[in-house]
């Protein structure tokens, strides 16, 4: 009996030591895994803060420029990949006209019905006022559309209030979200840093003009368009460590200049991870 207790003992001590060391190796590869993504984010926080000093330089030869061009920075074992944009490139939800928007949801795949009601809809929810203008959406038509809520009849308070618009379906917000912005203020997109799909929505442009736009800039130096620059941008930075591990930030600021004791920018937005 005593043999068996003891045999009985050392199978128990066996089994939780066993389990006490794949806890311990879990929680190793755990702890592993979340510094190096900890090492990654802030990598691609760095990235954030080199593109707005890239912005801001006083060096017009080297100052970067907003139009989708990639750049490569290189922080603590990372590599980082940049992309900035201007938002006076984009689609202005509260100031872009009848046309553009129309062009954009063209652009983007829908039929000529859907563009002009989708237009239509969007310059509803905009506008004060209860009454629709012809194909557009106020709050009777989302009641008859069986939803809880109408449109805001004021300017759009984010980008992702537009996915509320009547008729906006998932797979056409996920490619107009990218050319969507509440903060240029311009009735058309500025060509100089419009990406495709904004310089498509331009009434008139057409394929061959924004081709030739797109052409002209591939050809450009920085030191050439880098005075262009507005002052609301979003910078994307993915951050890639040796390991392979990646962490990605999207950040819209706005540039505020370099003055003593002023913050030289403000964030607008930011989201971590890929976004639409």
């Amino acid at each position: 009996m005593a043999l068996l207790i003891v045999l009985w003992g050392c199978t128990l001590l066996a089994i939780m030591l066993g389990g006490f060391a794949a806890l311990a190796r879990t929680e190793g590869l755990q702890a592993r895994y979340q510094f190096a993504q900890t090492r990654a984010h802030y990598a691609a926080e760095a990235g954030v803060m080199r593109a707005i000093e890239g912005l801001q330089t006083s060096d017009a030869a080297s100052r970067w420029v907003a139009d989708g061009r990639p750049y490569v920075f290189a922080f603590d074992d990372a590599n980082v990949n940049i992309t900035i944009v201007d938002e006076d490139g984009k689609v202005d939800l509260n100031a872009a006209s009848g046309d553009v928007l129309t062009g954009l949801f063209k652009a983007a795949g829908a039929t000529d019905d859907k563009a002009g009601s989708l237009s239509a809809a969007i310059q509803d929810w905009r506008r004060p006022g209860d009454a629709a203008s012809p194909n557009g959406a106020k709050k009777p038509q989302y009641e008859a559309a069986g939803l809880a809520y109408g449109p805001r009849n004021g300017p759009f308070a984010t980008v992702e209030e537009a996915r509320m618009v009547l008729g906006m379906d998932a797979r056409l917000w996920t490619v107009v979200a990218p050319a969507l912005t509440i903060w240029s203020g311009r009735e058309r997109p500025n060509t100089e840093h419009a990406q495709p799909l904004a310089l498509a929505s331009i009434p008139g442009l057409g394929s061959a003009g924004a081709d030739a736009i797109l052409s002209s800039r591939g050809q450009s130096s920085g030191a050439a368009v880098a005075g262009g620059n507005g002052v609301t941008h979003t910078i994307r930075a993915e951050a890639i460590l040796d390991d392979g591990t990646r962490s990605s930030l999207t950040s819209t600021i706005r540039l505020r200049g370099i003055r003593s004791g002023n913050q030289p920018y403000a964030v607008l937005r930011w989201r971590e991870g890929d976004v639409e």
